[in-house]
């Protein structure tokens, strides 16, 4: 694993031990970032990134090298935030990186450190047991996504959330091989 392009591009990460994570590829994280575009912050705001199943920390990383100025990396798995802390400290991004280990749902329910609000919230839970649709619905309700922000989540190809989750409506979705991402903005009034 590495990070594919900006001001770290081609340094190497090191991945959580075992398979409980299952890491984006290059090729989907390369596409992902050109549909994204650069970060732009908003008026007098750093521009924040939440990375929500973090793993790794990869794609949180990737915005970082990308021109994000913030990065949070919640991650509940031991060896997961074990490794996406190393990367963070061999990439010399401790200042503006911070990696929680936390139960997603706990976090997003205000029974975790506060967190604030971010530009970009990353979603990447096992395709499996019903974590995509739990985060999707607890970020609707919660007050953590920037006005204008977007909610990226990765799922399997022949698994999509829904069109409309609470207050969020989805406006693409985009698949490479198994792997598809929807992009999530909250519904106008």
């Amino acid at each position: 694993m590495r990070i594919i392009a900006g001001s770290l591009g081609g340094r190497h990460l090191v991945a959580p031990r075992g398979s409980a994570t299952r890491p984006t590829s290059d090729r989907v994280k390369e596409a992902l970032f050109s549909i994204l575009g650069p970060p732009v912050p908003r008026t007098g705001t750093p521009f924040r990134v939440l990375d929500l199943f973090a793993g790794s920390g990869a794609l949180g990383l990737e915005a970082v090298s990308r021109g994000a100025d913030e990065v949070v990396l919640v991650d509940e798995d031991e060896a997961a935030v074990a490794a996406a802390g190393r990367n963070v400290g061999d990439l010399g991004l401790a200042l503006c990186v911070r990696v929680i280990r936390s139960e997603v749902g706990r976090l997003l329910q205000g029974r975790g450190p506060a967190i604030g609000i971010f530009d970009w919230i990353f979603v990447d839970p096992p395709y499996v047991g019903g974590a995509l649709d739990r985060a999707l619905r607890l970020l609707s309700a919660s007050t953590v996504i920037a006005p204008g922000g977007w909610v990226i989540a990765e799922h399997a190809r022949h698994s999509e959330p829904a069109d409309r989750i609470g207050r969020l409506v989805r406006d693409n979705c985009r698949s490479w091989g198994d792997t598809a991402m929807s992009f999530y903005r909250i519904a106008e009034e």
